[in-house]
């Protein structure tokens, strides 16, 4: 698409929550100059610790029945995840939601991610989380509580994951 038209950038899901871009789009993108827009950066919502059990899902969320990371199971080993960034965002002063935020916009200049919010008060969190600096111990800790690949459950259900790429 490049050879044909040039592209400024690219707007793709990615957080500690979703990685499968890193091995060959961000290098492409890079390779190609150009900019990477994270969608859903705070992994819909769950790497903000705002999800204890599948009882705080409100009526009418389809978040446990459409993805399978939300899915019993996975939703367990999910959540286990969360306590280990919350803890670790607990011990800078920030919500887990800001580190996860602050993770990705450390990804690169070129990397300018998307929180979707609904309050007030989270979007002040998203905004606060532009101006946390991450040491390199910072970000090997956050790899250490997240590493690629720990997150149970694909990001759709079979059929949504054959168009995930394309």
């Amino acid at each position: 698409a490049a050879a044909v038209h040039p592209i400024s950038a690219l707007q793709s899901e990615w957080s500690l929550w979703t990685r499968d871009i890193e091995a060959e789009i961000v290098p492409t993108c890079r390779e190609l100059g150009i900019g990477i827009v994270p969608y859903s950066p705070l992994g819909r919502g769950f790497l903000t610790g705002r999800f204890r059990s599948a009882a705080d899902f409100g009526e009418g969320d389809t978040r446990p029945l459409a993805q399978p990371r939300f899915a019993e199971g996975n939703l367990e080993h999910n959540l286990a995840v969360v306590r280990e960034l919350e803890a670790l965002a607990a011990d800078r002063g920030v919500t887990a939601g800001q580190v996860a935020l602050a993770w990705v916009q450390h990804r690169g200049s070129d990397v300018v991610p998307i929180p979707g919010t609904k309050r007030r008060s989270y979007l002040e969190q998203n905004v606060a989380a532009a101006g946390i600096e991450l040491s390199e111990h910072d970000l090997a800790a956050v790899e250490a509580v997240v590493p690629a690949g720990t997150i149970a459950g694909d990001r759709y259900p079979e059929a949504g994951m054959r168009a995930v790429g394309r």
